[in-house]
């Protein structure tokens, strides 16, 4: 063999130890990444919903497999073994259980923060489980907007967690980053949305390399003062509010007073928008009368096809 084949094929060698390398070092960095589990995915009143004995809710009463909880994220870093709860819901117990059994840890309840994006009741209600009557946490702490913050020290019972110190108020303020650790931050975005009892926010959540925007609950696109294009553009996944697919879902209601933002209408919206722009959207916080729900409908598929989908209960996102 010439030298110059002895010189080629160690340079191919060498390439090839190099690239088997990096694949090491990539399957470890992403195994050592923080990332965002989905713990739920449907509306405020879970799915099925109660009092439902409707087509929507049906089978879901009689197939455990294919109930929903409450929109909830896990924000998990397995770096330093923290975690961080997106919402606190009525499914409070049974989404704890859930990340304890893919990330389990040796203190409990193990939260090292709780972010809340306003005061709707599948968004806080889950706090009262950290109460003496339950969990009698210690100083979890809880951030939440000026508003958010008064409605909780102002209000039984929430003010009972707070004069017994189970939780811990911490500030956010629109616009500004806060840093969960070292490798973590998130930014909370205020949007337009039925403000009875406090302001309400969407979360930009940032890691090493990724960012997720989570916006659960909106009134229509059109009233936001931000265009949700812009923020498409400066983040790799978006969770948006996908409460209803269409107008009409809720016979008998007038669906102006609860004026979220269509699926159909966001899809409408989105359609001129590249194909790894319209990638990004992942429709979540689904009613339990909205079709998209099942798997096998229609509406699912349609929103498949806008190059769009649904966040799946469990499913993982690396940052």
């Amino acid at each position: 063999m010439s030298r110059n084949s002895l010189s080629g094929l160690a340079g191919t060698l060498f390439l090839a130890i190099s690239l088997l390398s990096n694949i090491g070092t990539a399957d470890e960095e992403e195994a050592h990444a923080p990332f965002v589990m989905a713990l739920g995915i449907a509306q405020d009143g879970g799915y099925p919903h109660a009092g439902c004995k409707r087509e929507c809710c049906q089978s879901a009463w009689n197939d455990p497999l294919k109930r929903r909880l409450v929109t909830c994220l896990a924000i998990v870093d397995p770096q330093s073994n923290e975690r961080w709860f997106v919402e606190c819901t009525p499914d409070f117990p049974d989404q704890l259980e859930a990340l304890d059994r893919q990330f389990p840890v040796k203190q409990k309840p193990g939260i090292n923060g709780i972010l809340l994006t306003h005061a709707h009741v599948g968004h806080y209600a889950g706090l009262m489980h950290l109460g003496r009557e339950v969990l009698g946490a210690r100083n979890v702490k809880v951030f939440a907007m000026p508003k958010m913050r008064t409605f909780l020290t102002d209000n039984g019972p929430w003010s009972q967690l707070v004069a017994l110190s189970n939780i811990r108020l911490a500030s956010l303020t629109a616009n500004e980053p806060t840093q969960l650790n070292a490798r973590l931050r998130v930014t909370p975005l205020l949007v337009p949305h039925r403000d009875e009892f406090s302001e309400t926010v969407g979360f930009l959540i940032s890691g090493p390399r990724k960012t997720l925007l989570f916006l659960p609950d909106i009134d229509k696109w059109h009233q936001w003062e931000t265009d949700v294009e812009e923020i498409l553009a400066k983040v790799d996944v978006a969770y948006l509010d996908g409460t209803f697919y269409a107008n009409g879902e809720i016979p008998g209601r007038d669906m102006a007073e609860i004026p979220h933002p269509f699926i159909a209408e966001s899809i409408e919206r989105f359609a001129t928008l590249p194909a790894t722009e319209r990638a990004k959207v992942q429709f979540i916080h689904l009613n339990h009368t909205n079709p998209a729900l099942q798997a096998d409908s229609a509406a699912r598929r349609e929103i498949i096809a806008a190059g769009h989908d649904i966040v799946e209960q469990g499913e993982k996102f690396s940052l």
